[in-house]
């Protein structure tokens, strides 16, 4: 966090008894089923990935690799979303007053970088064989791409399960949906190759399988990109937040220096300052302000000032960061 948190925390009088960091878990709860869910989708993903690479290598199919490639960005996901819920229960500690959930956050971003270099290499690939086509083996690849798509709609299942609100969940299901099309795109490979004879299809439908891994890696970029400069949430509208609280709250007159941020994916975090109307009741406004951030705008964790000069900043707001 910024300087600008950390006085947040340091003054006396924001509304924070009894809501100490240390041992206090911002995640949010998972069901054990998620957990499970994701964890079955992961090894399936992760298992059949290796076996792609080899029957790509084996078959001499670029498309099966790009899809193995694919394959890797859906085992990531799934990493990811499981890393997320066991770290979720891992408990804070005076170090680490906000726990280990951010681990995942710089995991995203290995994998992003990660991603990348594997669609540049992909390309690369792509361009050789143009220049001179090799022979690829169309019933093996034709039997791992078969078998792609099936574990493919195998965890599709499993997934749609669990709780496909979860941002980790819905993160992952898309991921498989993506790589749907990059097990379609091997089957018509290696049918095209088979009734045709034909090689290049191969590179081409392999840089088709590697443009959805660069939006795939793009998207995740950009995420945890925002995250980690303490970026507000997608979606989130601080202004209209500033405008519509003091109009649904009795007693709220203003909110100012308002910050808010991610900690790691669905932890949605908040400091502000609240201002009170004459004989406003300080505990039963700053409840409801926590509630409606909570409820309204999924705010996972808010600390809240309350400024009784009267004339701090209302008008001052900002993402965090």
């Amino acid at each position: 966090m910024s300087s600008h948190h950390h006085e947040h925390h340091d003054h006396a009088d924001h509304d924070h008894a009894g809501h100490g960091h240390a041992g206090h878990s911002h995640a949010p709860k998972v069901s054990a089923g998620n957990e499970r869910a994701v964890l079955i989708g992961l090894l399936l993903t992760g298992t059949f990935m290796v076996a792609e690479i080899v029957g790509g290598v084996l078959s001499g199919s670029l498309a099966l690799i790009a899809d193995a490639g694919h394959m890797l960005t859906d085992t990531v996901a799934l990493f990811l979303a499981w890393l997320g819920f066991r770290l979720g229960r891992r408990p804070a500690d005076a170090r680490r007053s906000f726990g280990y959930s951010r681990l995942e956050v710089l995991a995203g971003l290995v994998n992003a970088v990660t991603l990348f270099a594997l669609v540049g290499w992909i390309a690369y690939e792509a361009v050789q064989r143009f220049l001179e086509p090799q022979e690829v083996l169309a019933g093996p690849m034709m039997i791992v791409a078969v078998l792609g798509l099936l574990i493919n709609l195998l965890v599709f299942r499993i997934l749609s399960t669990a709780d496909a609100d979860h941002v980790n969940i819905k993160g992952a299901l898309l991921h498989v949906l993506g790589d749907l099309l990059g097990s379609v795109a091997a089957i018509i490979a290696a049918l095209v190759i088979w009734l045709t004879g034909w090689m290049p299809i191969d590179p081409i439908l392999s840089v088709f399988v590697s443009l959805l891994i660069l939006r795939s890696a793009w998207a995740l970029l950009m995420r945890t990109f925002n995250i980690l400069m303490e970026g507000a949430p997608d979606g989130f509208d601080i202004e209209r937040l500033q405008r519509e609280l003091p109009a649904e709250i009795k007693g709220l007159s203003a909110i100012g220096h308002l910050h808010v941020w991610s900690l790691s994916s669905g932890q949605t975090m908040a400091t502000l300052e609240i201002q009170l109307k004459p004989d406003a009741d300080p505990a039963a406004v700053t409840a409801m302000v926590r509630d409606k951030l909570e409820h309204g705008h999924g705010v996972n964790h808010a600390t809240i000032e309350i400024d009784w000069t009267g004339k701090g900043g209302a008008a001052c707001h900002s993402q965090a960061g």
